[in-house]
Order: structure tokens, then sequence, then C-alpha cells
């Protein structure tokens, strides 16, 4: 008998008795996952557009976490979709590298690797801090009161951003920056350690003996908790993390903004963007970016202009990915710097005090 995750996979029978009792154990998100490995991948991916940002996460990890399905399961959970699937005596493969492939089709490369990197830690981490999702970031802050402030990084280190930064927000200003250079540092953890942390919040973090390790916080974290921060809390925040740290506070300022951000502006943040960006740059940064990046640049210029962009990003021909990254970069640097004026807003709109000012 073979195990998948927690569920025992029975030998390969035949009859759909067998399959539909196996099935009927499964949860949604496990169900979904075997079908996606089943479909052609430009289908699932199309799929993944009209899903939530949360669902693609949870149903990728369990993508990434199949190893071999016999193909009479996968059949079973087909006949639930209503789609028949012809018995084949072979087993649909899933794994990391399936699911990368599909998460980067749906949303592009910038965003696939946040996803991947939220599923990787999900995937990695254990299940008692799951439950600490749910708890309101207020209640959760008031748990922290008597913890040291590792311990306390270590737990944000595994929420969601946004549960982090709401309750990031909740703890007395003092331990903010120091709790986030805390959780920048992390490198790697004993399984034993955060296992105890998660069942009993009030266990100081202390070495286990245990060599199975795995990687928690670093500088991303940090930085996406940061973009979801107000920008008076995040500032002040990273000044005393540079104050400290600057290499450090660097880093984190460089991965608060990303190339696919831009998708956040509206037309005239897009504008604004464009007068200060050399054309030369913007045909580079846009050289294999998704057609809809490209779009929201293209519908804010002339045609004239558009159709002497395409034959600029023509004539380049290949070009090498550290130089379109360099391109990216220089335009982020841009974008931060308007944002940091209020010339632009990466708040989601232009309407009412929000808005953009020329």
């Amino acid at each position: 008998m073979e195990e998948e995750g927690n569920v025992p996979l029975p030998a390969v029978q035949t009859g759909n008795a067998v399959t539909r009792r196996y099935t009927e154990n499964l949860s949604g998100a496990r169900k979904a996952a075997i079908l996606c490995a089943s479909l052609d991948g430009d289908a699932i991916s199309e799929v993944f557009r009209y899903l939530e940002e949360d669902e693609v996460q949870i149903i990728s990890r369990e993508l990434a976490s199949l190893q071999q399905i016999p193909s009479q399961v996968a059949n079973g959970i087909l006949e639930e979709f209503d789609q028949l699937l012809t018995a084949r005596n072979f087993a649909i493969t899933g794994g990391m590298d399936y699911a990368k492939k599909l998460i980067t089709k749906a949303y592009g490369p910038e965003t696939a690797r946040r996803l991947l990197d939220r599923i990787t830690r999900s995937l990695e981490s254990t299940v008692g801090f799951e439950a600490l999702q749910k708890i309101d970031p207020q209640q959760l802050s008031k748990l922290f009161q008597n913890e040291h402030p590792q311990t306390i990084a270590l737990v944000l280190a595994h929420l969601e951003p946004p549960t982090a930064a709401a309750t990031l927000r909740c703890l007395p200003e003092a331990q903010r920056a120091d709790i986030a250079l805390r959780m920048a540092s992390l490198q790697s953890i004993s399984q034993d350690v955060i296992r105890q942390i998660s069942v009993v919040l009030d266990h100081k973090l202390k070495a286990i003996g245990n060599d199975n390790r795995q990687a928690v916080g670093g500088v991303r974290p940090v930085a996406e908790i940061c973009n979801r921060l107000e920008r008076d809390i995040a500032q002040k925040m990273l000044e005393e993390i540079e104050a400290g740290n600057p290499d450090l506070a660097l880093a984190i300022r460089n991965l608060m903004m990303t190339f696919d951000d831009l998708l956040l502006l509206d037309d005239m943040g897009i504008r604004e963007l464009l007068q200060r960006i050399d054309k030369k740059v913007l045909a580079l940064a846009l050289k294999g970016t998704a057609e809809e990046l490209q779009n929201r640049f293209f519908k804010n210029m002339s045609s004239r202009a558009v159709e002497m962009m395409k034959e600029e990003m023509d004539f380049m021909g290949q070009v090498k990915l550290k130089d379109v990254t360099a391109a990216q970069r220089e335009i982020v640097d841009i974008m931060r710097e308007l944002d940091d004026q209020g010339v632009i807003s990466l708040n989601g709109g232009g309407d009412g005090e929000d808005g953009y000012v020329s």
C-alpha cells in the first residue's frame, strides 16, 4: 500500500466502488489538484485566472505535494466533475515543477515566484501555525505580550503577510523594527522548536537536537509585510532597521516593489511614469513580459509611439536576462520614488483623496 500525504493510497484495483470509497476521503482541494494534474496546462492556467490568489495557493500547494496518483483514482475524481476519463494504466504525476509551470502561465514569473515562495513555506511549516491565521490580530498580539521578540518573529514569519502585517501593527511601536529585523535575519530553525511554539506560544525559543531544519523568515516576507503597512509605520520601521543594518534595509526596500506591481497603477499613474522613463530602457524592460503588462503601457501611448516601441523591441533581438532585470529595476526605482513623493499610488486606484496628482 502506498501513501500520498496522510491519505493511504489503495493498491490498484478495478471497479468504480473502489475509487468512490477512496475519493470520498479526499478534501475538495486535493481533488481539484488531482484534476489539475490530469488536464492540459494551458486549460488549468486559464481556470486559475478566475480564482482568488489564496484559492490558487491552496490548490497549488496540494498539486505540488502530489507524487503519483493511480489512474483509477484520477478517473473517480473526474467522474465527480462529470468529465469521464478513459481508463488508462498509468499514473498522473504532479510535483513542484508542474505547479510552477501552471502558475507561471497564469500569473507571469514575478507573481508566480511570490506564490511559489508562499507555497514552499506552507509545505515546510507545521499545521499548528495555520490555526493562528484565524485569530484576530489584536488577540494574537496579546498572546505575544510576554514572549521573546525572536519567538514573535518566528511566528510572524509563518503567517501570511496580511495577517502578519495586521498583527505587527497591533504590537508596541518600540518592538516593530526589532521584530522585523529578526524576521529578515531568520535562516533555519529546528522543526521541533517550531512545533513547540505552534502549540504553546509561551514556550521560549530554544535549540532542539534535531538536524532536520527548515528555512523561514528572510527578507522577502518582511518586504511583503511592509507593503501592507501604512506608509509612515513601514518607513519608520525601515529607518530603524537601516540605522542598525543598512544593507538589510536596502534588501528589504528592493523587494517591496516588483515590475509586476505596475499593474496596480491606473492610466494616470502609467502616464506619469512614462514621462520619466527612458524609452530604450522601457523597451528592454518589456522584453519577454506578459502581454497584459505590455498593454498597460501601450494603451497610454500614441499609436506611433507604440509602433516605434515595438520596432525597438524587435530590433533588440535576444537580450540577456540580467539586462532585462536591470532595466526593470531601474523603472521600479522610479516608481518607488514617485510613490514616496505621492505623485502615484499603488493602493489600487486613483479615486478620492488617494488619487494621483500632477
